[in-house]
């Protein structure tokens, strides 16, 4: 699970108590401690406890406002318990006991123990009920209130932190956004007054504009980039190379001496953010995530402040780890290769390659202590959100016989060149990765951190909260479509493939051919959908007023699509139907008809299956539509893991898709595909316990739906684009997306 923590470059360093979240002092209890006070009031302003209600926690705060100054440790402050009011009576000078009587307090202290047991099931259940509370107190010899208290307190803690930390965010947010305003109006106002709103004059604002894209252009050759960087393999890497060896040495005004050193250091500091816990780590109550601390971070790696990226906006940091079905070498070998890299990542990888190699690795493989300059750009599959264009450096280093750590990092510029630095480089990775470890059986635990610098970027409103929460590009995409592609590689090699996993395929290779087959099909379409520089998108808004993009291509040399013009229309909207719904509506071959423009209301039957992974939502089918007319084949692939659902489909030829079934090589037939990607919809704010008496349609949240349609206007590819046929294909979305409310039963949304 990951988080993203947005921060100014200028961000001082704070205590963590400090916030004025929490109400009260405890500076005020020391002071009185130390003078030996005991008047009710004073003990009454040191500390509040609030014991009546479940919902009531004890707040405490720190008037403190160095860094690491603190007026009591944290284990101080778990360890003391509420305190106990009791009564004494005082003597006279006699002996004899006198009505007066003084109230003093009680604290109790818990020992590490009984911290420890504590702790380790605040980790599992941040509110444990009351057989959770009782069984616990039992065990540790503590009263049930006071098991109570303690989670109250530690639940206040963590939420008062992450609160100073989003009242941080938005201050520094806001003076960031005065600071530019004003800058921006002593800009205008020094120009030539010709605008009464902002004093400057419409021409030197286009002639600055010319200038500094001429600039930017200059920059960009100086840096060897092309339009479309190519995608190498290690079998064809110093035949396709992006750059040249002054792009280390002469734009960044670094040596490979020095390359290698900020990699090493980079390592260290991933081994950490990989293995360490609280405080630089902190589990939210509300989503389960972890967040970073990001003064607990820069207290630990100082150096990241001064690296940071010139202007940038914002931070994101998320952690999280899964188990793959293949080896920690094995994974360690497709990290350094990049086309089988990219081909782990089709989905979030639009395009990569190997820029430089900086240093040769060691061993069979030549992987450990390997550094190669990459290049990278991230996407989502959907036109409406903007990729992320990265390089980095990337290591490869074995630290034991069982463990290998793959890390990126983005080198700084010198202080001459930080402007242009960021100018062109909008993203920069922090020392990110994972660690791969292996397990038994030929697993591996893969803990992957990823830990980016980003300048500001405009997102549609619909993924605004889904992209700057830092889930659309978090550690727990990455996991998720690594736990997945490896699956699919098991049982793509698989020999012993049970009968009902495998119906309508009666042969090893037939089986093998028609997954290669879908596999290329779905490539095919997150290349279609993403906003990738392969497209150029273009804005429409259709009669029924909904917001649409398209983009067409001629297709001349690939023989795996039509030879003609395409065109691709695409729409995402938000959809009050959990993302798990949504797939098995689409992925059912029964209700097809219901949504699908191709069958128009025939019957559909499928007549191979062909199971992938082991959630059945992970398959590969062939079905016939029958209609009077025709029978028409559709091949369509379906995946799904805890991040994002894909299903993709495409008409296919029958002929050549039964030699296919038969075993035939399926790498030149033409195939166009159309399809859907559902992701949730992000929103945070729902509980982590759902009570039978709420609604599930309510508590499973909404989806974000994007739907991609590819057709061939003409199979001609000199023939030009006319608006006839975009609106033929707009209208068809259009339908598809009416046909999936009212089958849902849906209102517009």
């Amino acid at each position: 699970m990951s988080m993203a923590v947005e921060m100014s470059s200028k961000q001082p360093t704070k205590d963590f108590f400090s916030s004025p979240a929490l109400s009260l002092s405890l500076a005020g209890i020391f002071r009185n401690a130390s003078s030996g006070s005991t008047n009710p009031e004073e003990d009454f302003l040191g500390r509040r406890v609030l014991a009546e209600d479940e919902d009531r926690t004890v707040e405490m705060s720190s008037e403190n406002s160095g860094p690491t100054t603190r007026s009591r440790s944290e284990e101080d402050l778990e360890g003391e318990d509420l305190m106990e009011e009791e009564e004494e009576e005082e003597e006279d000078g006699s002996g004899n006991k006198v009505g007066n009587k003084r109230k003093r307090k009680k604290y109790h202290r818990h020992t590490t123990d009984q911290i420890r047991h504590m702790e380790a099931l605040f980790k599992e259940t941040p509110h444990p009920d009351e057989k959770q509370r009782q069984q616990l107190s039992k065990q540790l010899g503590l009263a049930p209130r006071q098991v109570k208290f303690w989670f109250q307190n530690r639940r206040t803690q963590i939420k008062a932190i992450q609160e100073r930390h989003e009242n941080s965010l938005l201050k520094a947010e806001l003076e960031k956004l005065r600071e530019e305003n004003k800058a921006m109006r002593e800009s205008f106002s020094k120009a030539n007054p010709s605008c009464p709103n902002c004093g400057g004059g419409t021409d030197d604002v286009h002639l600055e504009n010319s200038k500094l894209k001429a600039e930017l252009d200059k920059l960009r050759a100086a840096l060897g980039r092309t339009p479309y960087p190519l995608q190498a393999s290690s079998s064809d890497d110093q035949e396709h190379r992006l750059g040249s060896h002054d792009l280390y040495t002469g734009f960044f005004a670094l040596e490979k001496s020095r390359i290698a050193e900020i990699a090493n250091r980079a390592t260290l500091e991933l081994q950490k953010m990989a293995t360490s816990g609280e405080p630089l780590w902190l589990r939210s109550v509300e989503t389960g995530r972890e967040i970073l601390n990001y003064d607990e971070y820069l207290k630990e790696f100082p150096q990241a402040q001064a690296s940071s990226m010139h202007g940038r906006k914002s931070i994101e940091a998320s952690r999280d780890s899964g188990i793959v079905f293949m080896d920690a070498h094995k994974l360690a070998q497709c990290f350094m290769d990049v086309g089988q890299w990219k081909e782990m990542f089709a989905c979030l990888i639009s395009k990569a390659a190997t820029v430089d190699v900086i240093r040769q690795g060691e061993g069979p493989s030549r992987i450990d202590g390997a550094i190669q300059l990459m290049f990278g750009e991230m996407q989502l599959l959907t036109p409406v959100v903007p990729t992320r264009e990265v390089y980095f450096v990337r290591s490869c280093r074995q630290l034991s016989p069982e463990k290998w750590a793959i890390v990126d990092v983005s080198v700084s510029v010198d202080d001459n060149n930080a402007e242009k630095e960021a100018s062109l480089l909008k993203c920069r990775k922090r020392p990110s990765g994972c660690i791969i470890e292996d397990t038994s059986n030929g697993h591996s635990k893969v803990t992957w951190v990823e830990h980016l610098d980003l300048s500001a970027s405009t997102v549609q409103p619909l993924f605004r909260s889904f992209v700057n929460t830092g889930l659309a590009f978090g550690a727990r995409h990455w996991v998720a479509t690594l736990q997945l592609h490896c699956e699919r590689l098991v049982f793509f090699m698989a020999t012993n493939v049970p009968t009902k996993d495998s119906l309508g395929v009666t042969t090893l290779a037939g089986r093998k051919s028609v997954l290669k087959m879908a596999q290329r099909m779905t490539q095919s379409f997150y290349r279609a959908i993403a906003a990738s520089s392969y497209h150029q998108w273009t804005k429409i808004t259709t009669k029924t007023g909904q917001d649409m993009r398209v983009s067409s291509r001629k297709n001349i040399h690939d023989p795996g699509e039509p030879t003609g013009v395409i065109v691709c229309a695409s729409s995402s909207l938000w959809l009050p139907v959990s993302n798990t719904i949504l797939f098995d509506f689409f992925r059912d071959e029964a209700r097809r008809h219901e949504w699908d423009t191709l069958s128009n209301g025939a019957h559909v039957q499928s007549i191979a299956s062909l199971s992938k992974g082991q959630d059945r939502g992970n398959s590969v089918s062939i079905q016939t539509v029958k209609s009077r007319e025709k029978s028409i084949w559709v091949l369509q692939d379906s995946c799904t893991n805890s991040y994002e659902s894909v299903v993709v489909y495409a008409p296919v030829d029958i002929n050549t898709t039964q030699l296919v079934i038969a075993g035939h090589d399926p790498s030149n037939i033409q195939i166009l595909p159309s399809g859907f990607s559902i992701i949730p919809d992000g929103v945070e704010s729902r509980p982590l316990v759902i009570t039978s008496t709420q609604d599930d349609r309510n508590t499973q949240g909404g989806s974000l739906l994007t739907l991609a349609l590819q057709t061939l206007i003409n199979p001609s590819p000199a023939a030009k684009l006319n608006m006839e046929s975009v609106e033929s294909v707009t209208n068809l979305v259009s339908v598809t997306l009416q046909n999936i409310k009212r089958s849902l039963q849906i209102e517009d949304c």
